[in-house]
């Protein structure tokens, strides 16, 4: 590992021409109004696939720090990156004919999605608390106007006012802990605090407290129970392609942030965040499967599966070694593509005045749209974990990571809630089939949408043949 006291500014490189290219879109929007808006649009998608191109050289044999130790670049960073810049390019051009039709269709909107990349992406690479609770910030305030990006929407002002003073308590529980792990460390880098979780252990009181502040926060973020309260009302408030981008990209970024602060930072006192995940994992399946059964609309009914997917999530980071961080990330991974697609259809669903968001507008969908009952199909098995969708990996990889260390309990626990979860998801494939249609559905003519969306669903099952290379390519991040 190189370790060099200097700038290095050639390893935030992906940062930097984000942030520059964010700029240009601002400036287009602000220079032509109207008449660049289709410009910003088009500019802002090849920016994002410039800075995924970007990142993605940085994948290699080193890791590489730079900004006197501040930023890491290695091989985790450089394929979250890519990830999080390619899922939103599908949102951005899933987003364009929802926003026309609305007259929200506006390069600040993209210009605001894109700095919440830029903060994904410093969460990603960074090495200390500093630099992280910059990223998380810079995030969280895009979030919350793109949330509220629908001003003539009373629900979606409702539901960034929630987001958004939960957020402030959990950034206020996160810097609380940071700053005990300071005066312990004596420092905000990852290296220090690992140093001070040696030397302490959980005995310290304030060791315990911090751990348990900075675990509580990151619960938040990711809408972990008993933490969960906005994710429902924040998914069904907001307009789709916000919510496509919140389930999707933050996701991966937060799996991030997991693993630099507690096993980069604090693995010394694994035992004990363990037990605490454990509780947070249970609890999450456990209601988040339930309650959306009780759900009738279907952006609010994939919060709360949302919130069970998260659970799951933490059931592969609990397991405390490579194997199970690599079945948490491969997880989060596939979660966040079956996600991307879900809300893809509910777009294509979608017109001005009619959402498609409610249970009962899946009804007869097949009968109409055959295509599009057949995405969702493909997404919904994939999401329950029937197999032989990527889904069903993606859980299986978290059954043997767990089994792996021993917790059988907690195994068999998981598939079981797991198989009551499966309910709601084939409930909206029987609402499709074998229901009669109510609502009249138009044909969506955005024909780039259609590619994508199709394209993410039948993702699901066409990339199996290739299932091993991915899991493989997780598991090697990991390796020792």
């Amino acid at each position: 590992m190189t370790n060099d006291l200097t700038l290095n500014l050639g390893y935030a490189l992906p940062e930097i021409v984000l942030a520059a290219l964010a700029c240009l879109v601002l400036l287009i929007e602000a220079v032509f109004a109207e008449r660049g808006r289709n410009t910003a649009f088009v500019v802002a998608i090849a920016s994002l696939l410039l800075t995924a191109w970007l990142s993605a050289q940085q994948y290699g044999d080193e890791v590489h720090k730079a900004f006197t130790d501040m930023y890491v670049a290695d091989n985790m960073g450089a394929v979250l990156k890519t990830l999080i810049n390619l899922l939103t390019v599908g949102v951005f051009i899933n987003s364009r004919r929802y926003l026309t039709e609305r007259g929200l269709f506006r390069g600040d909107y993209y210009v605001l999605g894109m700095f919440a990349v830029l903060g994904m992406m410093i969460m990603v690479s960074s090495s200390t608390f500093l630099v992280l609770y910059m990223g998380l910030e810079l995030q969280a305030l895009s979030l919350y106007v793109m949330v509220a990006y629908y001003r003539d929407s009373a629900q979606c002002s409702e539901a960034a006012m929630k987001y958004f003073v939960l957020g402030a308590l959990s950034s206020g529980i996160f810097l609380y802990g940071v700053s005990l792990l300071y005066g312990l460390s004596s420092g905000f880098d990852f290296d220090g605090v690992r140093a001070a979780s040696i030397l302490y252990g959980a005995k310290s009181p304030v060791m315990a407290l911090a751990l348990v502040m900075v675990i509580v926060a990151l619960a938040f973020k990711i809408g972990a129970v008993p933490f969960h309260m906005w994710i429902p009302d924040v998914y069904q408030g907001s307009p789709t392609p916000t919510t496509a981008f919140i389930a999707t990209a933050p996701k991966i970024a937060a799996f991030a942030v997991f693993y630099r602060i507690l096993v980069e930072g604090m693995e010394p006192l694994v035992a004990n965040w363990q037990l605490i995940f454990i509780i947070l994992a249970v609890l999450s399946i456990a209601v988040g499967n339930v309650t959306a059964i009780a759900q009738t609309n279907l952006k609010r009914m994939l919060g709360y599966s949302t919130i069970a997917h998260m659970g799951f999530f933490l059931l592969g980071f609990l397991t405390g070694n490579s194997v199970g961080y690599a079945a948490a990330m491969f997880y989060i991974l596939v979660y966040t593509f079956m996600a991307l697609g879900a809300f893809g259809v509910i777009q294509l669903l979608a017109r001005k005045g009619f959402e498609a968001d409610e249970l009962n507008d899946m009804k007869g969908l097949s009968q109409r749209h055959p295509w599009y009952a057949f995405l969702m199909l493909l997404l919904m098995i994939s999401m329950s974990g029937i197999p032989p969708t990527i889904g069903f990996y993606a859980k299986l990889n978290i059954i043997q990571a767990l089994l792996n260390v021993g917790m059988v309990w907690l195994a068999v626990l998981a598939v079981l809630l797991a198989v009551i979860g499966a309910f709601y998801y084939l409930r909206v494939i029987k609402l499709m089939y074998f229901d009669t249609a109510e609502v009249e559905i138009i044909e969506s003519n955005a024909v780039d949408e259609k590619i994508v969306v199709s394209g993410i669903a039948l993702a699901v099952v066409a990339i199996l043949p290739w299932i091993g290379t991915v899991i493989d390519l997780c598991r090697g991040i990991f390796a020792v």
